[in-house]
């Protein structure tokens, strides 16, 4: 591995899992709430990612770091989950236990305040706009997981395990598999994988020039 980041940082495995450059925390980030959102769409109905809230009208909230943006977006929405005819939604964050925000504290402790950060982000609005129930996703890059989202998953594994009259305990493991190895993966891609900044616009190559000297066919 290079001895310096694209970003001008010294490159360590915990600066590769955290560095924003090459998107690679959100590709992991995305990578489990597509297999998550995938899922429950067997089990749930209207599920959707990132769906908008509805826009405020004058509400207020208890909390300041409330998000309160028009634009507001929780990861997945779902409907039937916790109980039937309510949205449920959620919201994922895939945390490295030794990011220099963390790194003080145990990893029962993090897990425990990446779950009130998006409670506190997300959780009254959802309640009293909404009128839905939240649930915060926080899993680490050591491929555990958090309280809330370890009741979450085996809700989940139970409620397809009925779905396809499987046992529970063969999708659980299966579920778990799908998770860790995501994660496996996106260590990988982190450590791994290109940051290079160079970028070379489409806008420079001549499309026509090069199809004709490719012989590219035009035709569908």
């Amino acid at each position: 591995p290079p001895q310096t980041c694209n970003c001008g940082t010294a490159f360590t495995v915990d600066h590769a899992m955290i560095c924003p450059m090459g998107g690679f925390p959100a590709i992991r980030h995305n990578e489990i709430r597509d297999i998550t959102a995938s899922l429950l769409t067997e089990v749930c109905h209207n599920v959707a990612t990132e769906p908008p809230l509805q826009p405020l009208t004058g509400e207020t909230f208890h909390l300041r770091s409330a998000n309160v943006a028009d634009g507001a977006r929780p990861d997945i929405r779902a409907r039937g989950f916790w109980s039937k005819a309510q949205d449920a939604f959620f919201d994922i964050r895939v945390f490295h236990p030794n990011a220099p925000s963390n790194r003080s504290s145990s990893l029962a402790t993090a897990y425990k305040k990446h779950e009130a950060a998006k409670k506190r982000e997300y959780a009254q609005r959802i309640r009293d706009v909404e009128h839905g129930v939240f649930t915060p996703i926080v899993l680490s890059t050591v491929g555990s997981m958090g309280r809330e989202a370890t009741i979450f998953y085996k809700r989940l594994a139970d409620l397809v395990a009925q779905k396809q009259q499987r046992p529970y305990a063969l999708v659980m493991n299966w579920l778990r598999c799908r998770l860790s190895f995501a994660i496996l993966r996106s260590a990988i891609m982190c450590i791994r994988g290109s940051r290079s900044s160079l970028h070379h616009p489409i806008c420079e190559v001549d499309i026509s020039l090069a199809a004709s000297e490719g012989r590219i066919s035009t035709n569908h």
